[in-house]
């Protein structure tokens, strides 16, 4: 492997992403070798105020290294202070904080990267109305501060790297992890089209649907969501009704696949509606788990045997309440995203790792005992 790197490499996690920060450092020197004894880690000291305003501080340079900043925006794990009270940080807090950082380095490293698997504002995209536009703002606002790059997961829309074209931007799907924790965790689970259908839960994850049904030669059936135009309800026009296309599902287990799990509504809906229609099993593969308005409901969907098991990853975080349960199953992606910053360190295209159909192939293989991965 080429020893040959871009520049000093150094890996900043952003606060509430210590845990996962500190399993991409240990890949990353069991890869490089144990005669590196010190850490990739560099440790931002994000202050706050009495009245709420922060500063962040580094105690260290980072004159001509190459930096990469990970950054969970949706951490209401991670709490300040302000006027004596304690308040759960918002994706705003959080996005504040990233810039501070930024900020702190004042443009002494070689280049910047900032790894945010959910992308910030990534539901505020496009405009219909007099609406703000944040996540283009946003990506304008990293450009402006001396950042290069932007490696994100999953992204809600893949045109809004239009917002930016002049940095790199690349979208990391996480399909091989998804396929190798399902099979790893439900072990009777038979992946060929007469035993497993692949529902997308509506028009707009058609894409994400396909692919994986192409790669495992799976049946596709999706949901499309009838809403009323005349009503707003939490900025959202609300859903009528789920309505499905598709071929029978009657004595097959589903995978639903998804970007973002919110309230976790419309996968009950869609569940319960493959249920009616006699579906088996009811999995669910989402990125991000958000999970924002409680567990309760899908704890008695799962008690009632509507649900089976729910797979997200570990990019965003996940409460200790969620951690608990019977129903979810993590999926772990620290291995991968060290892997792309030990490349990207190295000055080398990353491209074979956004495209995992040889990896999911391979693993289908291994699996059904035709061939080794």
């Amino acid at each position: 492997m080429d020893n040959t790197f871009y520049g000093e490499l150094s890996v900043i996690g952003m606060p509430g992403c210590e845990t996962f920060v500190e399993e991409v450092d240990q890949y990353l020197h069991q890869w490089r070798g144990s005669r590196l004894s010190t850490s990739f880690i560099v440790t931002p000291d994000c202050k706050r105020f009495g009245n709420g305003e922060g500063k962040a501080v580094l105690h260290e340079s980072l004159r001509g290294h190459d930096v990469y900043i990970i950054s969970d925006m949706y951490n209401y794990g991670v709490k300040f202070k302000m006027y004596g009270q304690e308040y759960p940080m918002s994706p705003d807090d959080h996005f504040a904080d990233l810039k501070r950082v930024i900020n702190a380095i004042a443009g002494k490293a070689r280049r910047i990267t900032v790894i945010m698997p959910m992308l910030y504002e990534s539901r505020q995209d496009k405009r219909h109305v007099r609406e703000s536009l944040d996540c283009a703002v946003a990506l304008q606002e990293l450009e402006n501060m001396g950042v290069t790059n932007i490696v994100t997961f999953d992204v809600h829309n893949i045109g809004i790297q239009n917002a930016v074209p002049l940095i790199g931007f690349d979208n990391v799907q996480c399909a091989y992890q998804m396929i190798k924790a399902l099979i790893n965790r439900v072990h009777d689970i038979q992946l060929d089209k007469d035993h497993v259908m692949m529902i997308s839960p509506d028009e707009g994850g058609m894409n994400r649907c396909m692919y994986y049904s192409s790669l495992l030669s799976l049946d596709l059936g999706m949901f499309y969501k009838r809403r009323d135009y005349t009503t707003v309800v939490n900025g959202k026009n609300p859903i009528i009704a789920h309505e499905y296309l598709g071929r029978s599902v009657k004595g097959k287990d589903v995978i639903i696949v998804d970007d973002i799990i919110s309230s976790g509504q419309s996968i009950l809906d869609v569940a319960s509606s493959l249920k009616e229609r006699g579906a088996n099993r009811i999995f669910a593969f989402a990125t991000f788990g958000l999970f924002n308005e409680g567990l309760a409901a899908i704890d008695k969907a799962y008690a009632d045997g509507l649900i089976t098991k729910i797979f997200t990853t570990n990019l965003i975080y996940r409460s200790p309440e969620l951690l608990k349960r019977e129903w979810y199953a993590e999926v772990d992606l620290g291995k991968y995203v060290a892997l792309i910053i030990d490349t990207l360190n190295r000055d080398e295209t990353i491209s074979h790792l956004l495209k995992p159909a040889e990896r999911i192939k391979a693993l289908l293989a291994k699996v059904q005992g035709t061939g080794e991965s």
